[in-house]
């Protein structure tokens, strides 16, 4: 007989607090799942349990190191696959090489589509992804994808501030994030500007002009999808002070934070950068101005209505 009418949650090792809590908002515990490295770093995988006819989560983002674990994913999906679940779902609260999503230029891969194509030919029926870095990578799926955002996340944390509104200024960072933008503006009211960002390489860009409300004496707050380097959230902060703003806001959901990215954001002007666990912030990363809010009661409620076939994007309307 099926036991498809039962949800089983396993988790990869890239992000195994975030699983705790989310099978801890579903009133269960982590499935078996054994996972280690072999001393020439190969890994095993081994599922210590029956998994046939579950429907299956598996909660992995593929975070840095990005290969390790997009691999571990691959593995962890090929012994699920052979043991005959009712689906599998694979959990990515972040996608790795979401911003390699076209060819900006001669002859480069699209690696957000080489791992979508990874992913599905692995053994995935359906993904459960946060704040893609471009929605469209969507349709790089020939499986069902499931899409979700921080902004409720987000929008409670800024409610419980009691913020002046009538002070408040949402900056996009550059063009690309101006709807976002807008979607907090209509939950919260306040007022709309944008930083015009010019790219000149690939790690490298440059702010160029403010556009939009005035900043003076205003609390500016920004958002973006993930912080990778910080560069370019660093300058959109730095003209917003210099167009004076008296407080700056700055909300991720990916805090990817590599290279120089924390001591560029403990110099910055940025008095509050709150980003998600999408992606675990080890503890010398862990500076004053940084909070952390957890996604595990939505990633919870999504599962939820995925294994109950009800409407996910109810959960944002």
């Amino acid at each position: 007989m099926m036991n498809h009418n039962k949800i089983r949650v396993f988790s990869g090792r890239a992000n195994r607090a975030l699983a705790e809590k989310i099978v801890h908002c579903l009133g269960d515990s982590l499935g078996a799942l054994r996972v280690e490295s072999f001393p020439d770093s190969e890994t095993f995988v081994r599922i210590e349990e029956d998994v046939r006819g579950r429907d299956v989560f598996i909660v992995q983002p593929t975070c840095p190191p990005v290969n390790e674990n997009l691999l571990e994913l691959l593995v962890i999906l090929d012994a699920f696959k052979r043991a005959s679940p009712y689906r599998i779902t694979v959990v990515l609260p972040y996608y790795g090489y979401a911003r390699q999503d076209r060819k900006d230029q001669g002859r480069v891969p699209i690696s957000a589509k080489l791992v979508a194509n990874l992913l599905t030919a692995a053994g995935a029926n359906r993904i459960l992804a946060m704040d893609l870095h471009a929605p469209q990578i969507q349709g790089f799926f020939d499986i069902p994808v499931d899409h979700m955002t921080a902004l409720p996340v987000f929008v409670n944390y800024l409610k419980e501030q009691q913020l002046n509104m009538d002070r408040v200024v949402f900056l996009s960072p550059d063009e690309g994030r101006v709807k976002m933008s807008l979607q907090y503006q209509k939950r919260l009211g306040g007022e709309l500007a944008i930083v015009d960002k010019r790219r000149t390489s690939a790690l490298n860009t440059v702010q160029a002009n403010l556009i939009g409300a005035n900043l003076r004496n205003k609390i500016a707050i920004m958002f973006d999808d993930m912080i990778t380097t910080a560069g370019s959230i660093v300058g959109a902060a730095e003209i917003a002070k210099a167009n004076g703003a008296s407080d700056i806001y700055v909300f991720s959901t990916h805090g990817v934070l590599v290279g120089e990215a924390v001591q560029r954001l403990e110099k910055s002007p940025i008095n509050h950068l709150v980003i998600t666990d999408s992606i675990p912030l080890p503890k010398e990363k862990r500076i004053q101005k940084i909070n952390v809010l957890s996604i595990d009661y939505l990633l919870a409620d999504a599962m939820k209505r995925i294994h109950e076939n009800e409407s996910v994007s109810k959960l944002f309307e």
